[in-house]
C-alpha cells in the first residue's frame, strides 16, 4: 500500500514539476515577445522624426517618404499575437527604412545634419536591440516547443493547452537577399 502512495505521490510531484516549467516557458516567451513590441515601438516612434528631418532636404522623394510611413500604420496595426504578421510588415517597413537611410547619400547637406545624424545612430541602436531581442524571443519559443513536443511533457502539455509559439522570422525571401548598393 506505501509502495502505491509513494508512486502515486512521486507521478504528482513529476506532473507539478512539468506543468510548472511548461507555464515558465510559456512566460519566458511571451516577455521575449514584449521585449520585441517595446523595441519596434521605440523605431516607429523615431520613424516620424526621421521622415520630417528627410523632408525638408529631399522634398522630391515624397513617394518614398510616404511609403514609410505607410508602412509604419500598417506595422502598428497588426494584432499583438500574430508574429508571423508582424515580421512580415516589420521585414517590409525595415527595407523601407533602408530607402530612407541610402537618401542621405544622394544629399550631403541631409548626411551632415545633426538631428539627422543622431536619428540614424538612434535609429541603428534600436535595430541593433530588435535583433537581440527577436533572437531572444526566438530562443524561448524554441524552448517552449520543445517541451510542447517532447514526451513526456507533451502529454502534460496537451491536457493543459500549451501550445507552441510560432517563431519571428523573415517571411519574404527578397528580404533575406543581401541589398544592391550603387553609387
Amino acid at each position: 500500500m506505501f509502495t502505491i502512495l509513494a508512486i502515486l505521490v512521486a507521478i504528482g510531484a513529476y506532473l507539478v514539476f512539468v506543468y510548472n516549467g511548461l507555464v515558465k516557458s510559456r512566460q519566458m516567451a511571451e516577455e521575449a515577445w514584449s521585449g520585441i513590441d517595446v523595441q519596434l515601438k521605440r523605431r516607429a516612434d523615431l520613424i516620424p522624426n526621421l521622415i520630417e528631418t528627410v523632408k525638408g532636404y529631399a522634398g522630391h522623394e515624397k513617394g518614398t517618404l510616404e511609403s514609410v510611413v505607410e508602412l509604419r500604420n500598417k506595422a502598428q496595426a497588426v494584432p499583438a499575437g500574430d508574429v508571423a504578421g508582424r515580421a512580415q510588415a516589420e521585414g517590409l517597413l525595415g527595407a523601407a527604412l533602408g530607402k530612407i537611410i541610402a537618401l542621405a547619400e544622394a544629399y550631403p547637406d541631409l548626411k551632415a545634419n545633426e538631428n539627422f545624424v543622431e536619428l540614424q545612430r538612434s535609429l541603428e541602436t534600436i535595430e541593433g536591440e530588435i535583433q537581440m531581442s527577436r533572437r531572444y524571443y526566438n530562443g524561448a519559443a524554441r524552448d517552449l516547443n520543445v517541451k510542447v513536443e517532447s514526451f513526456p511533457s507533451n502529454l502534460v502539455a496537451g491536457q493543459f493547452g500549451f501550445s507552441k509559439k510560432p517563431y519571428f522570422e523573415i517571411a519574404n525571401e527578397a528580404d533575406r537577399a543581401v541589398p544592391t548598393v550603387k553609387f
